[in-house]
């Protein structure tokens, strides 16, 4: 007779399973992948996903195949390691002497005395980009300067020198200091705009809010590069001209203006210029591209102005009048989209010679389309010269003609 406990009684009680040893084989077997096996990957570009190693052809390979998408060649490729607790602080170090404070001394006049005083309208900041024989020379923002009497330079010790205005453009926001060489230490080193890649890291340093903060660093990225932004000089709520810049997210404050912006190696990628200042704004900060901002300094210094092509006309965009007058008062074909109206035309001007009228409406020069009076400017300022020849197509009581002039030069 037989009982099921003396059954299972009988059977033999099975092993404890080994842990040990699939442990130490898994830990070798994970070793010589590691150390083995994912260089190799990583150097064949076989990885989802990049992996930095201390071998720079693996790495400037999968960087390049990572940008690919975006039509970068290889050469156009820097590899941009920020150690933050040395490597800024290194560059701060090196480029702080070049950047400087600008004081707008303007003359004032005392209620009480009736006599003039000078006193401070403002203050920016500026870079010394040049030193050569005995001068100096910085660049900062027409609006630091505009309207001075006398400038002054702040230098990174506290150092306060006197400093001529060599000239300054409006359009660009640009102006060119030149003092005593032997007040500067250094200049600071030029990059080029045109290298600079969205994402890539970006120091702004300047003297935000007045000279108490003078040298301020702040950190962030590259956001955008061409960025177009209107410009209003005369406040009258119309753009008067649209600037290309630098977008970034180093904050930029009042008092920043004229100072620097720079790369990863110290260089200088672009002049701080303006900030969007509107309360549910942050970390939109923009700067003039240094590519744009070496020909007109260069203009600067040698004319103490910039030579641009004059036209002669007094003009408003169609954009600024009720449609129903393009066709009642103007005359102007249903196909017609946009462009720009003549209030009046300056006696002996090209537009005179070239015998356009009150309220002829141009449409297009050189053949290309105007919408409106920014496209005027930018293709004049930026695309002729004084002596060029200009051909505009335009409308005069709803029949198109064309006519060419022989452009000269206006000074601002």
């Amino acid at each position: 007779m037989g009982y099921y406990d003396d059954h299972y009684m009988s059977k033999k009680p099975p092993k404890k399973r080994n842990w040990l040893t699939p442990f130490v084989i898994g830990l070798v077997l994970g070793a010589f992948l590691f150390a083995v096996l994912l260089p190799s990957l990583v150097q064949n570009n076989l990885l989802p996903y990049q992996i930095m190693i201390n071998n720079d052809t693996a790495t400037n390979q999968h960087q390049t195949d990572n940008r690919a998408g975006d039509n970068i060649e290889p050469s156009d490729i820097r590899n941009v390691q920020v150690d933050i607790s040395t490597q800024i602080s290194e560059i701060v170090g090196e480029v702080s002497p070049a950047v400087v404070g600008v004081v707008n001394v303007q003359d004032q006049i005392d209620f009480w005395q009736q006599e003039e005083e000078s006193g401070k309208a403002g203050t920016g900041s500026g870079v010394i980009y040049k030193i050569e024989n005995d001068s100096a020379f910085i660049v900062t923002n027409h609006h630091v300067i505009q309207g001075s009497n006398q400038v002054e330079i702040v230098l990174s010790d506290e150092t306060q020198v006197e400093a001529t205005l060599v000239g300054s453009d409006l359009y660009t926001d640009l102006a060119v200091i030149e003092m005593d060489a032997s007040y500067a230490e250094k200049a600071i080193e030029i990059g080029r705009s045109e290298d600079v890649h969205v994402g890539e890291p970006a120091i702004a340093i300047g003297n935000p809010l007045g000279l108490h903060l003078s040298g301020s660093v702040t950190q962030g990225i590259i956001s955008g590069k061409q960025r177009a932004i209107p410009q209003d000089f005369n406040m009258d709520g119309r753009a008067d001209w649209q600037a290309e810049v630098i977008q970034t997210d180093a904050a930029i404050n009042p008092g920043n203006s004229g100072g620097a912006l720079l790369n990863m190696e110290g260089q200088l990628i672009g002049i701080n210029s303006m900030k969007i200042a509107e309360s549910a704004v942050e970390g939109i900060g923009f700067a003039i591209p240094v590519d744009d901002v070496i020909p007109v300094i260069d203009e600067l210094e040698q004319n103490g102005e910039i030579m641009r092509a004059y036209l002669g006309v007094e003009a408003y965009s169609l954009n600024d009048i009720a449609r129903v007058e393009w066709e009642r008062s103007l005359n102007l074909p249903d196909h017609v989209e946009g462009g720009i109206y003549i209030r009046s035309v300056e006696p002996m001007s090209p537009a005179d010679h070239g015998e356009l009228e009150s309220y002829d409406v141009i449409t297009e020069l050189d053949g290309e389309s105007i919408q409106d009076i920014v496209d005027l400017r930018k293709h004049l300022y930026s695309e002729k010269s004084v002596g060029d020849q200009l051909t505009i197509t335009y409308y005069r009581d709803g029949e198109e003609r064309q006519t060419t002039v022989e452009l000269t030069s206006l000074s601002y």
